[in-house]
Parts: C-alpha cells; sequence; structure tokens
C-alpha cells in the first residue's frame, strides 16, 4: 500500500500539473527555433507524433530549416539518451531536472520550476469535423489537441504555431491557439529603437547650469549631467529644431553624457561622393557611415528613402578616396518578389548580379553626380568602381573572415537573427558593416517585423558604443515614388 508521504507527494504534483500549461508544438515551430523546447519555463510541451513525421521528412539539405531541424534531433536524442519507456510514459524533465526511476523522485520532479517533454505514445482518437478529415498532418495535429482537452479537462492545452491558417481552424474547433513568440524581439514595433530624439522645448535653458562646451580638433563637445541621460544611447542623435541643434551622444555613463555636434552634409561644401543628405536622417546616416570607430550600423526606411544610395556614397569615399577599406563587399538573400526565374548561368558573381539590381541603379547615380571626362570618364570611373566592388552570396559565408573591408548587407528584413548573426560574425579587425532594409517588405515565410533579424540586431545592439542606427522617414526618391508608398 503507498505511503502516506507518497500519496500527498502525488496530490502535490496533480495540483501542480493543474496549474501547468500543456502545449502542443507544431512542427514550423521547431524547424524556427530548434531551442523552443527550452523556452517555455515550468510549462509542459507535447509533440504529436505527426509532428516527429514531419521532421524527419525535413532534415535533409543545407537550408536554414534543414539544419534547425538536425539541430532539434539533436536536442531530443541527447534528453533520451538512458531513458526506458517508462520514462518517457510520464514525461522526461526538461534539462535542468534530474531523471531518476524511482515513483517518489517522478513525482517530486513535477511540482518543480522546469516543465517536462511528452510525446504521443498512444493512439488519440480524432474528434474532428467530417469536414476536416484526419489524412493531412495540420488535421492530425489538431484532433491530437482536442483529443488532449477531452483528457485533461483540468489543464489548459495551447496549440502553438507559425501557420496562420492553422491558427484560424484550431480556433474555429475551440482550441486555444498561439504564435510562437518567445522569438520576437518586440512585442510593439512602435518600441524599437529609432536612433534619434527630440529635445523638448527649452532644454538648453532648463540644462545650461549642468552643461559645459569646449572645442578639440575641430569639433564641439558638449557635457550634459542630469537624470534625463539614463534613457540615451551611444551614438543616438538628439535634435531640436527651435535651437537649430543637432548632436550626437558619444559617451555616457550614469549621471553624464557627451555630446559632439554632427557635421552637415546637406551643404554643398561637404559631399560624400558627389552626394548631399537632404533631410535631417540622411545626414544624421552619414555621420555613422563615416565615422571610423562605429563597426556596425543599420539604416531602416521605407522605398525610396535613400539607404542604399547612402551606405554605397560612404562606403566608396572611405574606399577610394580614404583609402580606409580595401574593397566594398555587398551582399542579400536571394528571395525573389515574384515566381522564381531558375537556374542562373554563370560564376558566383555573374548569378548574384541580377539580385543586385539596386547596386547598379544607385552606382550610375554616383558616376553621373561628377561630370568631369564626359562619357569616357564616367565609363572609366564604372570600371574603377566595379573593380573595388565585389558581390558575393551569402551561402558561401560561413567560415570566411573579412579584413578592413566595408560589407553591405541588403534586403537584411529577410534574414533570421540566426543568420544575422552567422553574417555580423564574419567581420574581422577593421572592418565595418552596414545592414539596410525595410521591414514592411518582409518576403520570408513564417518571419514578420517583430520576428525579423534586422530588428532583432537593432534592438540587441543599441547600447554598444560601437554600433549606431538611424530609421530614414522621408522619401527622395521622386514625387510618384512618394505619392504611391503614401496611396497604396
Amino acid at each position: 500500500m503507498p505511503s502516506k508521504r507518497l500519496l500527498s507527494t502525488a496530490a502535490r504534483a496533480k495540483k501542480s500539473m493543474g496549474l501547468r500549461r500543456l502545449y502542443v508544438l507544431d512542427t514550423n515551430v521547431l524547424m524556427h527555433d530548434p531551442s523552443c523546447i527550452f523556452r517555455f519555463q515550468e510549462h509542459d510541451i507535447f509533440l504529436p507524433m505527426v509532428v516527429l513525421e514531419e521532421l524527419d521528412a525535413g532534415k535533409k539539405g543545407v537550408s536554414e530549416p534543414a539544419r534547425n531541424v538536425r539541430q532539434v534531433s539533436r536536442f531530443l536524442d541527447d534528453m533520451m539518451h538512458d531513458v526506458g519507456k517508462s520514462q518517457i510514459d510520464i514525461g522526461l524533465p526538461i534539462p535542468g531536472l534530474h531523471r531518476d526511476a524511482g515513483a517518489a523522485a517522478v513525482a517530486e520532479q513535477a511540482t518543480a520550476t522546469t516543465g517536462r517533454l511528452f510525446f504521443q505514445t498512444e493512439p488519440l482518437p480524432v474528434l474532428l469535423p467530417e469536414t476536416l478529415p484526419g489524412n493531412t498532418a495540420d488535421n492530425h495535429i489538431l484532433g491530437t489537441t482536442l483529443a488532449l482537452q477531452r483528457k485533461h479537462p483540468e489543464r489548459r492545452v495551447i496549440l502553438v504555431s507559425k501557420d496562420i491558417n492553422l491558427r484560424i481552424k484550431a480556433t474555429v474547433l475551440g482550441i486555444h491557439a498561439e504564435d510562437y513568440y518567445n522569438d520576437k524581439a518586440l512585442d510593439d514595433l512602435d518600441l524599437l529603437f529609432s536612433g534619434t530624439r527630440e529635445l523638448i522645448k527649452n532644454f538648453w535653458e532648463q540644462h545650461s547650469k549642468n552643461m559645459e562646451s569646449w572645442q578639440q580638433d575641430g569639433h564641439t563637445y558638449y557635457r550634459i549631467q542630469g537624470p534625463q541621460v539614463q534613457s540615451w544611447h551611444p551614438n543616438e542623435f538628439l535634435f531640436n529644431d527651435a535651437d537649430n541643434f543637432e548632436a550626437v551622444v558619444r559617451e555616457l555613463d550614469q549621471r553624464s553624457a557627451l555630446l559632439e555636434l554632427t557635421r552637415d552634409y546637406r551643404g554643398i561644401r561637404h559631399t560624400v561622393w558627389g552626394i548631399n543628405a537632404r533631410n535631417r536622417e540622411q545626414n544624421f546616416a552619414l555621420n555613422l557611415l563615416l565615422k571610423p570607430d562605429v563597426d556596425f550600423v543599420t539604416l531602416l526606411g521605407a522605398a525610396g528613402t535613400g539607404k542604399t544610395l547612402l551606405a554605397l556614397a560612404a562606403g566608396l569615399a572611405q574606399t577610394l578616396e580614404q583609402n580606409r577599406y580595401r574593397e566594398i563587399i555587398m551582399t542579400r538573400v536571394t528571395v525573389p518578389l515574384g515566381e522564381d526565374i531558375g537556374f542562373l548561368p554563370g560564376t558566383e558573381e555573374e548569378k548574384m548580379t541580377p539580385w543586385m539590381g539596386a547596386l547598379m541603379d544607385n552606382l550610375e547615380v554616383l558616376t553621373q553626380s561628377n561630370g568631369e571626362g564626359g562619357e569616357w570618364g564616367r565609363a572609366a570611373t564604372g570600371d574603377l568602381l566595379r573593380n573595388r566592388i565585389k558581390i558575393r552570396s551569402m551561402n558561401f559565408m560561413r567560415g570566411r573572415t573579412f579584413l578592413n573591408r566595408y560589407i553591405i548587407v541588403d534586403e537584411a528584413q529577410n534574414l533570421t537573427p540566426k543568420q544575422l548573426k552567422a553574417l555580423i560574425t564574419r567581420a574581422g579587425p577593421g572592418t565595418k558593416m552596414v545592414c539596410i532594409g525595410n521591414i514592411s517588405q518582409i518576403d520570408t515565410p513564417y518571419l514578420t517585423e517583430s520576428t525579423s533579424g534586422l530588428t532583432f540586431v537593432v534592438d540587441r545592439f543599441k547600447d554598444w558604443p560601437h554600433s549606431g542606427h538611424i530609421t530614414l522617414l522621408r522619401g527622395e526618391r521622386s514625387r510618384l515614388a512618394d505619392y504611391a508608398s503614401e496611396i497604396l
């Protein structure tokens, strides 16, 4: 007969199980984030057998989802090492709990703050309506989730999927379905760091007593003290239209901030490879792109705001005029806007050329900005530029180290956080990396504005003193493009 201690422990475990949620994971969640099984804190996870079948079918290949599937398999294999059938039936403790074959120890572990992983070890009745026969993977998952709700009425069973249509069908059937939220950099995209901050009116009058200023090496600096500096970030730009003031935060501590007046690239005297900034945000972007000690720059903005043109002009000025970098490397993810046109012949650079139309368009603008030498001069300049600009595919970046290069990552909104990490870690000494994109134009499945790798790095790098970010607001392409972006 069971002891009173064991019965009381089992009662506590049952009560705890009722408080913990049971998450049923769809295959696409595991393919998107292989470490998702460790992200649900004290709650439990259930994997239907059809999910394991889909993982097995998706493990082959060199794509990002295939690599993630193989990583999931390694995680599961490690958790099931030296584990018997009886332990699988009661749920595997997610790493952080100790495995023990004793019933009392298992019951004690069930009350811990870390959840357990359950597999479908027995057939569950399919409770779907006749209009949803259980002959597809999604419908099998729906039927399994419904059966779990009937089997565990005391628990809250939640289906987690990145498939919107599956979540819609689940809601129709009375299943609580959620998106996978752990990969989101921000809950609200309005909170994304913009890189600029407007100072309050009469800011200088209110803080004149806590401010000192000086000039050094042709630059004007301000030291400001006060509690307001705690909300500022390194390389954040401050402006005040009333005082015609624009500065960038260079250093920060708990009580003071060092500001430096920005250089005005809107004037004809300060051109960058023949172009000038046309608005405040473009001016701030050029200040970041031309600053030697800023190693990582991100530029966000809608079509026509000048992201590629500014990044390329700054790269050419520093590569050809100042010899700060050996060459410019441009790359982007090869996600088509429409239907794929098929195989592209040629070398790596020739295959990437159709994807680099933005580069060619902006090179044409930059070569025409200098009219010296006529057509022959422009042609010679174009040849020189193409010799110093290399187009590279992201597929061959792994294992490389770029020394003294100026790297432009175009269309970075289509990259996952893992892909951007793999790219950024390729940078060697003396290399500057610029990531540009528009998070409202994401073409990659299962990526959203809040889960894009570009959003992720903007949020994670905002406090690093060698990085900077600017969100470009105003389009400068043409009046037609500006009007189309507003009304369409």
